[in-house]
């Protein structure tokens, strides 16, 4: 959705759906992984879909991937909850997205770490 409303509401429901899935969705389903964010929405320009960037960490893939199917197998109770905290005629049918952009990132930052003690250690080899 462009624009400036369309930016603004696609903000308002990524921080809605946060609200949603780390208050309320956490009491119902309490297996979720400590770490969820919502990382986008993008919401169509007739309101009927809106598709929600989730990401996820967690050390254990299996534990990352129950989170998410339970996120997604709970779309309907985040819609009705999000009904009740935006003012907006109608709340768009939620598609859920992992998004494997904090696990890349966090390789990106080992590669680095690496990196840097190699390089850290080489220096002191050649000072000696």
């Amino acid at each position: 959705m462009k624009g400036l409303r369309g930016e603004r509401l696609a903000s308002e429901f990524q921080k809605a759906v946060y609200e949603v899935i780390s208050r309320r969705l956490r009491d119902k389903v309490s297996s979720l992984s400590a770490i969820i964010s919502v990382t986008g929405a993008d919401v169509a320009p007739d309101l009927k879909t809106a598709k929600i960037y989730i990401s996820i960490f967690d050390p254990s893939e299996e534990k990352k991937l129950a989170s998410f199917a339970a996120i997604k197998e709970n779309a309907g109770f985040i819609r009705h909850e999000l009904a009740g905290m935006l003012r907006i005629r109608t709340v768009p049918a939620l598609t859920f997205i992992l998004d494997g952009s904090m696990e890349y990132g966090a390789h990106i930052d080992e590669i680095l770490h690496k990196l840097d003690m190699e390089h850290d250690g080489t220096d002191n080899k050649d000072e000696q």
